[in-house]
């Protein structure tokens, strides 16, 4: 049980702040805006200590309708582990999830709680990041426009197995959306948004390795020199791509999934390149 001197309140705009404390903490590259996007798109808890003032440990919950959810920014403060906080924030957070069911990128380190808790693995999610080399912008991509925002939808929700339309607006006003034209219909997209040290490319859905290079490209090409990441399915053969292309593999996350009926089997979701966790 978690310390009586700690409790569990609604994540609000004023946790900012604190959280994004925490997330200096783990070393992970979160700027106050990137936290502020997640929150607005999603439902969350924090834990205070009992000055209701310190954040020590936050959870957030990205909705997509009523089908799925992801489970993002799980983190507790160094000096409050070991008092089960972490699975008291988990447990809250999926009740605040209902019936959804919930996908969440682990470390090693958590995998152990979110197994107890019903998650079982799909996959591997791998990061790769640094300054992009050279790249030729490819053919067939271009600008997404209003008129294919049904169709990016659609695309989306075949791939991923729910209805993101809610992040992928927010992606389109925060940053960039491209589209792989085949000239009768578009057959992948990929987005682009400021994000930590510089700039993040996904989510990218395509039907294979060569159309996910194509889009990846499209936002690669002309940033020459500069700081990109994106995260991928470890079996997207798209690995010696990104390396070749500057962005080299540092560090891989455990695709979980908790379906709604806690016993039924675990299927992987098909997005061929997809952000690891919603906005990590």
């Amino acid at each position: 049980m978690i310390s009586s001197t700690i409790s569990l309140s609604t994540f609000r705009s004023e946790h900012l702040k604190g959280a994004l404390r925490l997330s200096r903490q783990a070393g992970w590259p979160h700027r106050l805006e990137d936290w502020q996007l997640a929150l607005d798109l999603s439902t969350g808890l924090v834990a205070l200590e009992a000055n209701a003032s310190t954040v020590v440990g936050t959870v957030l919950m990205t909705p997509y309708k009523r089908d799925a959810a992801t489970i993002n920014m799980v983190i507790v403060d160094e000096a409050a582990r070991g008092c089960g906080l972490g699975r008291e924030l988990m447990e809250a957070v999926i009740a605040l999830a209902g019936s959804r069911a919930l996908r969440l990128v682990a470390t090693g380190e958590g995998l152990p709680l979110y197994q107890k808790l019903g998650f079982c693995r799909t996959g591997t999610i791998v990061q790769h990041q640094g300054q992009v080399l050279h790249v030729a912008p490819p053919a067939k991509v271009r600008p997404a426009e209003s008129r294919d925002i049904f169709g990016i939808l659609e695309l989306d929700r075949s791939a991923y197995g729910a209805d993101r339309r809610g992040v992928l607006r927010a992606l389109a006003k925060v940053g960039k959306l491209a589209v792989l034209d085949h000239g009768q219909r578009i057959a992948g997209f990929a987005a682009l948004r400021a994000f930590g040290r510089g700039k993040v490319i996904g989510p990218v859905v395509a039907a294979n390795a060569d159309d996910g290079k194509a889009l990846l490209a499209y936002f690669m090409a002309g940033r020459e020199g500069r700081f990109v990441r994106v995260d991928t399915a470890e079996a997207s053969q798209l690995g010696a791509w990104l390396t070749d292309n500057g962005l080299v593999r540092v560090d891989e996350g455990i695709v979980m999934q908790r379906p709604v009926v806690a016993r039924s089997a675990c299927a992987p979701f098909t997005t061929f390149a997809l952000a690891s966790q919603a906005f990590g």
